[in-house]
């Protein structure tokens, strides 16, 4: 018997399921399930990425709409054009023996007129990206006036994308509504207000703790000075010559100038960010699924709603600074119950990161030595040769070509065969190692603290550290904020990229409402300020300037002088 049965579902979506080889439901369907099939209760589902969630809510919606009316009665909105394709394909697995019911998926980068065409042939559930969706409702090629059931996948990925405007457009535009299903990994602030503003009495379920990693993530960092972050990188890379992962970097020119020095040095590495038109990400993410690139850098926002089975490995290269966005980079890897490693390559400032990530997600997070050089060539070494015992030699005629290979290595102990063997394979890599630096950060009296904390119980009080501030800063004032839509991690982005300068030469960032405070090595400041003061966003004029002592007012901006001490980190 499948246990699907038993969750009310009916005998058309229990065979189809059936047919994909799931006969036990996860935690968050057999929790969701029953609650959506009533098709009257607004719902909350908190669970991590890769736990089944597209079933919990797409079998519900398969068995609730009505075949025999051809207008979209369920919508899904989701942050990217991948996921939307991705819960669309889903779909029409689930619906394999409800063929009279028709999905489409609405996004981005594809051509509209196609997808209008689609619409008016008549739809039961469209499955779209908030931008495209907007669209449509404004050209008037979508009816929302008798969708009964809205589903908000990865919401908390969507508001920190700053789609919560677009969000709010489209409930209000679902006035008939039933139903609301909000699923999300976390539930950050802003996903809570969308519960109280718009959705009635939810039930709220929880699939493990909230803002919590995956157990079956081992958190690993390596501390080395910021200037071998790079060398740091390339050499976990080659300690794990099976990976299959994701990287990610905080700006686009990073992920750039990474995977040209990469591919240069001869790895299997692409990457995907915001200056790809669609057709070249749509290219990279296929070399990727089909495992023809090794690895994928990325940044945050382009890499929002990648679900690729088998990946290994995640790979920091450095830390972000919302939780938010560490659980959804580590929620790439140990999906669907597979285990997996979200590496962090962190320098000793960031020592106190680590321990607030810690506490926020519930888990031990492991700091390891970043290999030498002979421990990545042994590694390298015993990789090869477990593949070469292992080589299927069950295909070919190679009995054609045994007798004259015994011929030519005839006069060629064994021992001998295997050292040249080993030559040819790894002669770039031991010459590369021979004379390797130690990459690892020197341990000060304050990391050493640190790591004796870590030792105790994992839920003991930690001694909260202090840390001097670094008078090599200077201090900038910019009147951007997060009401401009920004978040930390996206304005981050934005500085970085608009001034062309490296996440080192940062300090602290303090992000307000209407205005931001940004420590900056004292060398990069006039770059950053001549980079930005004068320049437009969304039509707003930016002023940047230096704050000595205090903010000084801006020309042509009339607001009040702000005490120093009104601006403690």
């Amino acid at each position: 018997m499948n246990a699907f049965e038993g969750l009310g579902l009916n005998e058309n979506l229990v065979k189809a399921v059936t047919d994909l080889g799931f006969n036990t439901p996860t935690p968050i369907q057999v929790k969701a399930i029953p609650i959506l099939l009533s098709g009257t209760t607004d719902f909350v589902g908190l669970a991590q990425t890769g736990t089944g969630k597209t079933a919990a809510f797409g079998l519900p919606l398969l068995q609730l709409v009505e075949a025999e009316n051809k207008y979209p009665q369920a919508l899904i909105v989701c942050p990217t054009r991948e996921l939307c394709l991705q819960i669309c394909s889903d779909i029409q697995e689930y619906k394999k023996y409800s063929r009279n019911i028709i999905a489409e998926p609405v996004y981005g980068g594809a051509s509209i007129v196609m997808q209008i065409r689609a619409l008016k042939k008549g739809v039961h559930i469209v499955v779209a990206t908030p931008g495209r969706l907007i669209d449509m409702i404004e050209r008037k090629a979508i009816d929302l006036q008798k969708v009964k059931y809205v589903v908000l996948d990865e919401a908390d990925e969507m508001l920190n994308m700053g789609f919560r405007d677009d969000i709010d457009f489209v409930l209000k535009n679902t006035i008939n509504r039933q139903s609301i299903w909000l699923f999300s990994a976390t539930m950050p602030t802003s996903v809570r207000e969308i519960s109280k503003n718009f959705m009635r009495n939810p039930q709220e379920v929880t699939v493990g703790k909230k803002n919590t990693a995956n157990v079956n993530i081992d958190h690993q960092y390596f501390i080395t000075p910021a200037q071998s972050r790079f060398e740091t990188l390339k050499r976990l890379v080659d300690f794990n010559p099976g990976i299959y992962g994701i990287i990610f970097t905080r700006t686009k020119a990073d992920a750039q100038d990474i995977t040209e020095r990469l591919v240069k040095q001869g790895y299997d590495i692409e990457a995907l960010h915001g200056d790809l038109t669609q057709q070249q990400r749509d290219k990279v993410m296929q070399r990727f699924r089909e495992k023809s690139i090794q690895l994928l850098i990325a940044t945050d926002v382009a890499a929002r709603g990648i679900d690729v089975e088998g990946i290994t490995h995640v790979i920091n290269f450095e830390l972000p600074d919302d939780i938010e966005v560490y659980t959804h980079r580590a929620g790439r890897t140990a999906r669907a119950g597979k285990s997996g490693i979200c590496i962090s390559i962190c320098h000793s400032r960031e020592a106190f990161k680590i321990r607030q990530l810690e506490k926020m997600v519930n888990a031990q997070f492991h700091r390891l030595d970043i290999p030498s050089g002979k421990d990545v060539c042994r590694k390298q070494f015993f990789f090869f040769m477990d593949k070469l015992i292992n080589a299927d030699t069950s295909y070919g005629d190679y009995e054609t070509y045994m007798p004259d290979l015994q011929k030519k290595f005839a006069d060629i102990s064994k021992e001998e065969v295997l050292k040249r063997v080993a030559a040819l394979e790894f002669d770039h890599f031991l010459k590369y190692y021979e004379n390797a630096d130690d990459l690892n950060a020197r341990t000060d009296v304050r990391e050493r603290r640190f790591e004796n904390n870590t030792s105790r119980d994992h839920g003991a009080r930690r001694e909260r550290p202090t840390f001097q501030r670094d008078n090599g800063y200077a201090r900038l004032f910019i009147n951007l904020g997060t009401k401009d839509g920004f978040f930390k991690a996206s304005f981050l982005q934005f500085i970085l990229d608009e001034s062309n300068l490296k996440k080192e030469v940062l300090g602290k960032i303090d992000l307000r409402d209407m205005n931001s405070w940004i420590e900056i090595d004292k060398s990069a400041a006039g770059k950053m300020i001549k980079s930005m003061d004068g320049k437009k966003y969304n039509g707003r004029l930016i002023r940047m300037n230096e704050a000595d002592g205090g903010f000084k007012k801006p020309p042509h901006e009339g607001r009040k002088r702000i005490p120093m001490n009104e601006n403690r980190y």
